[in-house]
């Protein structure tokens, strides 16, 4: 058989990429062995998704017009793999897991263009739920094009989704230096991607109007990788929150925001105090009762050395007036740690009383219409109490909101629902049979409806210093506000 006819067989499977596998697999009677044949052409593009929309629920994901779907079941935080299709305009719709193909599409993206040998991710962003032009869903299909990695650095292409975020600057290295000066909500970094580390975490701090606005701990990243980092997620959302503001970097997971510690100073012996990590002040002049501001930090644990209060920022000589390891703190969460005991307990304190650092994790779950109420005990030289309304007698019920709280110990993490109304409360020793308070608070919860707050109680129950010591009393802390806030609530007088 001649020659030319195989070059005809060839040049007909460069016109057809449907046909490519047939042509290649294609023999002949004929016992002349025809040239060996090159690959022919595809006609395809790459497709995936990235569900980055912080309240769409898990979708289906369909071309229009057909009746399975190309992707299912994604979720938010899910990166699919990719799928490969024919090149050509398509009409991508979006159904709730599960329903029907014939069911109305919650979004449409009208027509998206597939190049040939294009690499595509369609990123789901934007709040589903909202009308707003400048926040609502949407999907941002972007062509990938890295550039060429080199070792030891990894190629990021990084993405502004963050529904409610204001425009940003990221800073590598949380130094302040800004890398990326400017990047509006819904733009990215540009298809060739920047240059990161690789092979080590490193620090990257967000920025917005020349002010810190949060900090993250990236991952390791694979050398010569190419990774998309999204910003996802709501900014005035809890950190923590399923919906909080992070990172996503697209098949490996969310990462989240570094976590926020406040310091409240509730040791009733102690001056005011400057706290230092190694040579790094943290805290500066922070009297009895006093909230510090929020300090963010990169997950770890670490030993916070306490000093009486001295002018400037550098570390005294000599040793500190106490320390204290904090617990483990953790990427997403945020924490108050009350700086509690005596810094020179009387031979009638308890032996358990010395100063210490007490850790609380923000578990709070506010509800719309109610005040979520966690009771701390950090008195040293009080015993297990109970803490309640009063009932009609002017005593602690048994039955009381918070019983049995041990000093260092706090009552369960989500708080107690408490209804909005003036109240007086009572705190009484859980051991007392006739139920008497020893210290009463009259507390407008009306003021903190839909909101988490630590009733911290602190001072001394019995002072034994004189009026250098801090009397007993309720320090309010608020968790819904940005920075948080705190209030001291003074016993009523007998």
């Amino acid at each position: 058989m001649p020659k030319s006819f195989w070059k005809h067989r060839v040049l007909a499977a460069a016109l057809s990429a449907s046909m490519s596998m047939l042509v290649a697999g294609c023999g002949d009677d004929d016992d002349e062995t025809p040239p060996p044949e090159q690959p022919a052409p595809t006609n395809n593009a790459r497709l995936r998704v990235i569900h980055a929309s912080p309240d769409a629920p898990a979708v289906d994901i369909y071309a229009a017009g057909q009746a399975a779907p190309l992707f299912s079941n994604v979720k938010y935080g899910d990166t699919t793999n990719y799928v490969t299709v024919p090149a050509g305009t398509y009409n991508v719709q979006i159904r709730p897991a599960g329903a029907p193909a014939s069911s109305a599409p919650v979004y449409s993206t009208g027509p998206l263009t597939l190049s040939t040998n294009a690499t595509v991710s369609a990123l789901a962003a934007g709040l589903l739920g909202s009308s707003d032009n400048a926040q609502s869903f949407r999907v941002l299909p972007l062509a990938e094009g890295f550039g060429a990695p080199v070792d030891g650095r990894a190629r990021v292409r990084i993405v502004h989704a963050g529904a409610d975020a204001p425009t940003v600057a990221l800073d590598v290295n949380d130094d302040g230096s800004s890398e990326v000066s400017s990047l509006e909500r819904f733009q990215d970094t540009g298809a060739a991607g920047v240059d990161l580390p690789a092979g080590q975490s490193f620090q990257v701090g967000v920025r917005a109007g020349g002010n810190k606005v949060t900090a993250f701990t990236i991952p390791p990243l694979p050398s010569r990788g190419e990774v998309f980092v999204i910003a996802t997620g709501q900014l005035s959302a809890k950190p923590s929150a399923a919906n909080g503001f992070g990172l996503l970097a697209a098949g490996v997971g969310l990462v989240r925001q570094n976590p926020v510690v406040y310091a409240l100073h509730g040791s009733p012996d102690a001056p005011p105090v400057d706290v230092f990590v190694g040579n790094s002040e943290l805290v500066d002049d922070l009297s009895f009762g006093e909230l510090s501001s929020p300090i963010q930090v990169p997950p770890g644990t670490y030993k916070l050395d306490v000093f009486a209060h001295a002018a400037g920022a550098t570390r005294p000589s000599g040793n500190p007036a106490a320390a204290d390891d904090t617990p483990a703190l953790m990427a997403g969460e945020r924490y108050l740690v009350v700086a509690a005991g005596f810094l020179s307990p009387a031979s009638n304190d308890p032996a358990d009383s010395t100063f210490e650092l007490l850790a609380f994790a923000d578990g709070f779950t506010p509800d719309a219409d109610s005040l979520r109420l966690r009771v701390v005990h950090a008195s040293p030289d009080a015993p297990v109490v109970d803490v309640s309304p009063l009932d009609g007698s002017g005593l602690v019920p048994a039955n009381a909101a918070f019983n049995d709280v041990a000093y260092r110990q706090a009552s369960a993490a989500a708080g107690v629902e408490l209804p909005a109304t003036q109240v007086t409360v009572g705190v009484a020793a859980a051991a007392a049979s006739d139920r008497a308070p020893v210290a009463r608070f009259a507390i407008d919860t009306s003021i903190f409806i839909g909101k988490g707050v630590f009733a911290v109680a602190a001072g001394a129950l019995s002072p034994t210093h004189g009026e250098n010591e801090a009397s007993f009393r309720l320090v309010a802390v608020n968790t819904s506000t940005s920075p948080w806030s705190a209030v001291a609530i003074q016993p009523e007088s007998h």
